[in-house]
């Protein structure tokens, strides 16, 4: 017989053998159906919504602190060595403090900052207005009972020297800011003297790439200390820690019920067939091709239950974005090939037994009825 017709025969002999036992193959259809979409949908959310989570932590702050050890601050070149450090990996935002007094001799912590940067810093703090204009203050809101009281201008001054504000704005955050006076940095630097004394950073990626920005930020800038916020590093690590142990364990339980299902279906195979089987010995067929022909059916179940379960479950990830995360969900087409070979993973060693079993059919026994 020619390949190619040997070829026709063994997918006639698959198609007729799951035509003669539709209901265990749907059973076992079902089952890998089942186990790829939930397992999709786990891998689409594993990716998709760490990516999120990672995105919602940078909106708490910054995750690296850069501090001078110099009173004056960093100078430009220092400045300029940390950006370039940082690159495309974060957000660099300076800031200079100075310990102020109002009119009536009392401290107000006065810092500069770019506004701009600062707002998308920090986008979870309270601002009734940023300021735009030079001369405009962000005021924390105890600050402001102290200052301007009658909303209108207010001087403070630093080593006799003074500034007059204008209220561009008022900050509430619940902690420190709301006790101090943000002025634009051009200007506070003109004021005071001194440059920026902090650098904040909010790094974008995973803990290792973090890690590894903060490394070579304590190796390219040895006149400051640098060190990252362990509140923030932690939570995030915790958080996303926590979220793939939970989707892996999910998706890993729903693969292993799976596999379970089908060994059962490929095993109630290989008993009704056995007398099929044991012609087929005795007509000639070796071990090895009868052991293709369930690997075969397997494989195929693997295939079209991969096909059909992939869609599903991006459709089951979608839904779970929107009801428990109020986020769309970026569909992850790449994870198909993973899915594909996980379900032939799965059902062809699910398989393994079943094969074993077939080694051990005496043709002469079986058809003797014993």
């Amino acid at each position: 017989m020619r390949p190619g017709s040997r070829t026709a025969m063994y997918f006639r002999m698959l198609y007729r053998a799951a035509m003669l036992r539709k209901g265990q193959a749907a059973s076992a259809l079902t089952a890998i159906i089942v186990a790829t979409a939930a397992s999709t949908a786990m891998l689409t959310l594993y990716v998709d919504v760490q990516a999120k989570l990672r995105k919602e932590f940078r909106n708490f702050g910054a995750n690296i602190i850069v501090e001078s050890n110099s009173p004056k601050g960093f100078t430009p070149d220092e400045l300029l060595s940390i950006k370039t450090t940082v690159g495309d990996r974060g957000l660099v935002v300076p800031f200079s403090y100075a310990v102020a007094r109002d009119q009536q001799e009392q401290a107000i912590v006065a810092v500069g900052t770019d506004f701009e940067l600062a707002r998308k810093l920090n986008p979870w703090w309270s601002v009734s207005n940023w300021p735009t204009l030079q001369g405009q203050a962000l005021v924390g809101v105890r600050a402001a009972r102290l200052l301007i009281a009658d909303r209108g201008r207010f001087t403070i001054s630093f080593e006799g020297r003074s500034i007059q504000l204008v209220p561009g704005g008022t900050l509430r955050t619940g902690a420190g800011e709301d006790s101090r006076v943000y002025l634009w940095l051009p200007e506070f630097e003109a004021w005071t003297g001194v440059g920026p004394t902090t650098v904040e950073i909010a790094a974008s990626g995973t803990s290792e790439e973090v890690g590894g920005l903060l490394r070579r930020l304590q190796q390219s800038t040895s006149a400051a200390k640098v060190h990252a916020v362990r509140q923030v590093t932690e939570g995030e690590a915790n958080v996303l820690g926590k979220t793939r142990s939970t989707l892996l364990a999910s998706a890993a339980f729903i693969v292993f019920t799976a596999a379970l299902c089908v060994l059962a279906t490929l095993m109630g195979w290989v008993f009704d067939r056995r007398r099929d089987f044991a012609i087929m010995k005795a007509l000639g067929a070796s071990d090895r091709l009868i052991a293709m022909f369930v690997a075969g059916e397997a494989a195929a179940l693997a295939c079209a239950g991969a096909i059909a379960g992939f869609p599903a479950g991006m459709a089951l990830a979608a839904l779970i974005g929107r009801l428990n995360f109020h986020a769309p969900v970026s569909p992850q087409f790449n994870l198909f090939p993973r899915i594909l070979a996980g379900a032939l993973v799965v059902t062809l060693v699910a398989a393994l037994l079943p094969l074993r079993l077939l080694r051990r059919i005496q043709p002469a026994m079986i058809l003797r009825g014993e």
